[in-house]
């Protein structure tokens, strides 16, 4: 394995070498990077061209300025790296530091949600092969796919954030637009849900009924600007999650997977009230440290109670206790939501990753940054939710033509069995190397969304050097872009053998 990966990486190393040699040659020739000093007629215009030519070494060859910079990044291997100067002096591996750090918060976490909820519409469309709920998944996903981002941008800053804005200054709904909305999700859930007609029309009545009723409810309880939540919704929600993913992997008759689930729960229950007020005011360690214990806790208790069914037991465990951590988590945001909006009246930003000058507690930055995110989130998610959909639909349909999978069902396995066990485990290879490389692309389809939200990161790093014939930042954009393609397609190599035990290197 070892040696394996050190051929990949000396084969990537190779690549990236000679990428970065074509992408300067072709950034330096781009146009004049002294044209706006020539062009000036201030007093000092010579001593200013003469200072831009000494922080851009233009007074050397090209490959004289490529090896400078060439040099610089092999520093990185001892901790010292050296990117160069920009066109106005200011050292690059600084202005790097702050863009990728804001650039990576918003990639990783719209990689994260375009891959679960892509994959999950993959199987559920898979499954679903050629129903009513296929074709309209296909339809949405290659719409949005389509968008133009500037264009969905603009639409996205009208109506959720002006128009929601205007909107939670004082927010009704009425009871027309309650019937409306519930008739629209009763017939999706109906067709997401599927089963026979009768099961069907059963689903749709009940939710045209309930959806206008919890919408009028929500505006008589003022809920959109004082939401609530508290312990009763957090267990129950986090006892459907446990029933729910126990169903779907074992099913409800294993005790050994069932029990350590709803244990889980009861564990959920008691650190909400046993770290109420340190939640109250917290940090981000205490964060990290209680979704590492939700992790290790529920997983030993899976562990411990699954027998031969541990793997399952820990997983559902572990799935339970998160997903009560997050919404405990829900629950002190929903508390500080008042708070906020009075320090904030306008949630929802439509330009920048932070509000200036912006006062206000440890939940009260968090959903300041939280809120910002949203909007160039939902482009970048959308853009890749199409490609994890339809790959792992393609995935799933070529899996279950398969002669294990038929072999499987001749067993009498139930048909949850043979999907969750055995055709979406194989069906993930494919997928694994759509998200190595889904990572990397969206770092560079972010030039465009963050052009448009006015995002100070990476991709606002890169046309600015563009636009200035500034190499510095825009090797700097390559560096990071290209390592991360590297990295990513290496660990596509490793996860293949954890999904396939017949892959082996």
């Amino acid at each position: 394995m070892w040696k394996f990966i050190a051929k990949r990486l000396g084969s990537a190393l190779a690549v990236l070498l000679a990428a970065s040699l074509l992408l300067y040659v072709l950034v330096i020739n781009a146009g004049d990077p002294l044209k706006d000093l020539r062009e000036s007629n201030a007093d000092n215009r010579e001593y200013l061209m003469a200072q831009r030519t000494q922080y851009m070494n233009l007074d050397q060859p090209w490959y004289g300025r490529y090896w400078d910079w060439l040099t610089g990044v092999s520093k990185c291997f001892i901790g010292q790296c050296d990117l160069g100067q920009n066109i106005n002096g200011v050292e690059v591996s600084g202005l790097l530091a702050n863009a990728a750090s804001s650039t990576l918060r918003l990639v990783v976490l719209a990689t994260v949600i375009a891959a679960i909820l892509g994959i999950a519409i993959g199987v559920l469309t898979a499954i679903r092969q050629y129903s009513g709920l296929d074709y309209l998944i296909t339809f949405m996903t290659f719409l949005f796919f389509s968008l133009p981002v500037f264009w969905a941008a603009v639409l996205l800053k009208e109506y959720l954030a002006i128009s929601y804005n205007d909107w939670l200054a004082d927010p009704q709904i009425s009871v027309g637009t309650s019937i409306v909305v519930g008739l629209v999700i009763a017939v999706l859930l109906q067709m997401f849900l599927g089963g026979s007609a009768k099961r069907r029309l059963l689903t749709f009545v009940i939710a045209a009924v309930f959806i206008p009723l919890l919408l009028q409810y929500s505006v008589w309880l003022n809920f959109y600007r004082f939401p609530q939540m508290g312990p009763a919704v957090i267990v129950i929600l986090t006892a459907l999650v446990a029933l729910s993913a126990t169903a779907m992997s074992v099913g409800l008759k294993e005790k050994r997977v069932l029990y350590p689930a709803l244990i889980s729960v009861a564990l959920v229950l008691a650190a909400y009230y046993a770290t109420f007020w340190m939640l109250a005011t917290p940090n981000a360690w205490v964060l990290l440290i209680g979704l590492i214990l939700a992790v290790v806790i529920p997983g030993a208790v899976g562990r411990f109670m699954g027998g031969r069914l541990r793997k399952a037991a820990m997983t559902v465990s572990i799935l339970t206790a998160v997903v009560g951590a997050m919404l405990t988590v829900m629950d002190h945001l929903f508390r500080a939501w008042p708070g906020f909006l009075d320090l904030k009246g306008r949630p929802i930003a439509t330009i920048g990753s932070s509000t200036a000058n912006f006062e206000g507690g440890f939940w009260d930055h968090f959903l300041d940054n939280a809120t910002q995110l949203l909007m160039p989130t939902i482009i970048l998610a959308v853009i890749s939710l199409a490609s994890y959909s339809r790959y792992t639909r393609s995935s799933m349909l070529e899996v279950q033509r398969q002669d294990y999978i038929r072999t499987a069902r001749s067993k009498g396995l139930s048909e949850r069995t043979v999907i969750f066990r055995h055709a979406f485990r194989n069906a993930m290879i494919p997928i694994a190397t759509i998200a190595a490389f889904d990572f990397a692309g969206l770092i560079g389809g972010a030039v465009i969304t963050e052009r448009v939200f006015g995002w100070k990161g990476m991709g606002e790093m890169f046309s600015t050097g563009l636009d200035h014939v500034d190499p510095a930042p825009v090797m700097a954009f390559f560096l990071v872009t290209g390592s991360a393609a590297i990295l990513f397609n290496l660990l596509a190599d490793i996860v293949y053998a954890m999904l396939d035990p017949r892959i082996r290197v």
